[in-house]
Order: C-alpha cells, then sequence, then structure tokens
C-alpha cells in the first residue's frame, strides 16, 4: 500500500529507529552461453574466488576490500592450484567497470545473509544476492598473509 519507495530506509521492529539498509540486490545472468570454464580459457593469469569471506566498505559505499571461501591459480586458461591469504580491493567504478563477462543462467545462485551489521544498538536484516560467476578485470588483488617477528 506504499505510494513511493523508501530509499532502502527500514527498520527490524516497530520500536527501533529506520536507517538505510543494504538492498536485497542480484545480478541478472549473461545473455550469452557461458560456463566458468569457458570464461577462464582466455585468461593467461587470475584467481579464481569462490564464495563469501571477510569484507570491509566505507561508509559511502565506495572503497571495498573482500575475500572469498577458495582460491585457485588461473593460469593460461585453466583452474591450477589452491591458494591461500587472498583478497581484493576496488571501489564501486573500478569494479563493476572491470565486469567483463557473467555466466549465463545455467551457473545462476542466490546467497545471503541473516545479519547485515549495522545499527547502534545492532538491528538484524535478511540481505539476499544472487549471481552467476563473474569475471572482474584490472582489479588490485592482494596477499593477506601477516609475519610475525
Amino acid at each position: 500500500g506504499e505510494k513511493e519507495s523508501h530509499g532502502c530506509s527500514y527498520a527490524d521492529g516497530w520500536n527501533t529507529v529506520q536507517f538505510q539498509r543494504m538492498p536485497n540486490v542480484s545480478l541478472a545472468p549473461g545473455k550469452a552461453r557461458l560456463t566458468p570454464d569457458e570464461m577462464v580459457k582466455g585468461i593467461k593469469k587470475g584467481i579464481y574466488i569462490i564464495g563469501d569471506g571477510s569484507f570491509s566498505i566505507d561508509q559511502q559505499r565506495y572503497n571495498s576490500q573482500f575475500g572469498g571461501q577458495l582460491f585457485f591459480e588461473i593460469k593460461d586458461g585453466k583452474i591450477g592450484q589452491m591458494l591461500e591469504d587472498v583478497a581484493y580491493q576496488s571501489n564501486t567504478q573500478e569494479f563493476w567497470g572491470g565486469c567483463s563477462a557473467i555466466c549465463d543462467e545455467r551457473d545462476w545462485r542466490m546467497g545471503g545473509s541473516f545479519f547485515d551489521g549495522k545499527g547502534q544498538p545492532p538491528q538484524i536484516s535478511i540481505v539476499s544476492h544472487g549471481s552467476s560467476t563473474a569475471r572482474f578485470n584490472g582489479i588490485n588483488v592482494i596477499n593477506t598473509a601477516r609475519k610475525i617477528g
């Protein structure tokens, strides 16, 4: 019954303050038939990241750093050995501007979280993001290993 958008502003209950939240957004699958194996064929050197891991993003949602669950080397168009201690950094424009391929609907899947981590005191909000495997060129990849001593 609403007549206009709340601009992604809402609360988790009647007694908490409404504020801007992360929207439930998904990346549409690619139009051309493309599998993950076909996508990596043309990559000379890269990293294949599976799943989501740690994340850090500034208040304006501009600069960010993300990890994953599994990491594999891509070398001469083939997925190779497993890697560790990997993360990638970017800003919003560079990241989405670097999207060069998206696998088709056969690879599309929904992901999500039960907590978006906002509010003082914290509020709970379920968020979801669906996507097919995607390729991003020119993104800064870093080694997160710590050496003590």
